[in-house]
């Protein structure tokens, strides 16, 4: 089984006035569609590539139903505008966990009908993927990734984040993941380093996260903000051990690169299928979302951008070498953690969301 690894952009900006035009141009405004019609939105490149291949074709053959893919990164506040105007031009919304959470507690979002699913392919999901307004198909991970030259096999190498944070014990240059978006920095990354267990990680301290963020500091190299600049740095040998996308890690390894995944304390992440608040073509999306459970879409996802599957009768079809290099392979279970979504969007008396603190927090140290 071949893996062809391709990892999107976490964040992208795209202005409204772009989006607007796009999907307008598309499809002729919300109300030229039709009951077999469904527009999802993908973003683009491979990354879309793979989605109309593992998830899209099969659906439009079974079902009969035409799917328009929208390539656009649209912005939660584009989403909210659609709904509150009346002028719903998609109708699934493939988006993170932190803009789900944030899109259902503005009511914009239809909730999911779990009844669609085949129960038994339900039942084998990770529980996080299932949310009441959001389905995850697919499941990414955050882990420790070292150079197999400065850390060769005999010599100790780093086994967890405490270690990493150990520059006299495991000498050599490093980076971290950037804290400008606010998700997915090395906020958790630093406070295991610190000595919090994974299962106590939050509510996090934000003060803590910081301390701890003074003592390795020094050390990076380099804070890399996107998939395709952990992988020149690791390319271009910036930094000899790092935070990465596990998929971005494995292309150099199969590339032949001198790199090693360490799964201990990875930190899992993922995104949702979703349903846009009234959508024409409601049934359809519940239709399409609860396809994406079947575990030979999830395996055929997984070869084309090695995400890893959420249900774990998918492993069933995988052989066991290219299972290994998904991050919820069972082996893998008890020493990764899922990202949690909800405590970043969680809003403070001040009316900030945790992601905001984070952010403003980091530009103001990150410049000290």
């Amino acid at each position: 089984m071949s893996f062809l690894i391709n990892r999107r952009r976490f964040i992208q900006a795209t202005s409204s006035a772009i989006v607007v035009g796009a999907l307008s141009s598309a499809s002729g405004g919300a109300q030229a569609k039709s009951a077999g019609e469904l527009r999802i939105t993908m973003s683009g490149g491979s990354w879309a590539e793979a989605i109309i291949k593992a998830y899209v074709k099969p659906f439009e053959e079974e079902t009969g139903v035409k799917v328009t893919p929208i390539m656009q990164d649209i912005p939660g506040a584009q989403i909210s505008l659609m709904v509150k105007t009346n002028n719903v031009a998609v109708d699934v919304h493939n988006v993170s966990a932190p803009g789900t959470l944030s899109l259902a507690a503005g009511g914009y979002l239809e909730k999911i009908d779990y009844s669609n699913f085949d129960q038994k392919e339900l039942s084998a999901v990770l529980d996080f993927c299932k949310n009441p307004f959001g389905f995850g198909s697919y499941v990414s991970s955050q882990p420790m990734v070292y150079n197999t030259n400065k850390f060769p096999s005999g010599k100790p190498r780093p086994t967890n984040w405490a270690e990493y944070w150990d520059v006299k014990t495991f000498p050599g240059s490093r980076s971290l993941r950037s804290g400008t978006y606010g998700t997915v920095g090395p906020w958790e990354q630093a406070l295991l380093a610190d000595g919090v267990a994974m299962d106590a990680l939050y509510p996090m301290d934000i003060d803590r996260i910081f301390a701890s963020l003074d003592k390795i500091k020094p050390h990076i190299r380099k804070w890399w903000t996107n998939g395709a600049e952990i992988l020149q740095i690791m390319r271009d040998d910036v930094a000899e051990i790092v935070q990465a996308p596990d998929a971005r890690a494995i292309s150099l390894i199969d590339s032949g690169a001198p790199f090693e995944i360490n799964r201990n304390q990875a930190m899992l992440g993922w995104d949702y299928w979703t349903i846009v608040k009234g959508s024409p073509n409601q049934e359809a999306a519940q239709k399409f979302i609860a396809s994406t459970v079947r575990p030979e879409r999830q395996v055929a996802f997984a070869q084309l951008v090695a995400q890893s599957p959420s249900n774990s009768n998918a492993y069933k079809m995988i052989p066991e070498q290219a299972a290994r290099n998904l991050a919820t392979h069972p082996d893998y279970k008890a020493t990764s953690f899922p990202f949690n979504a909800q405590w970043y969007a969680e809003t403070g008396s001040d009316g900030m969301t945790n992601i905001q603190r984070l952010i403003n927090r980091w530009n103001e140290w990150v410049l000290r």
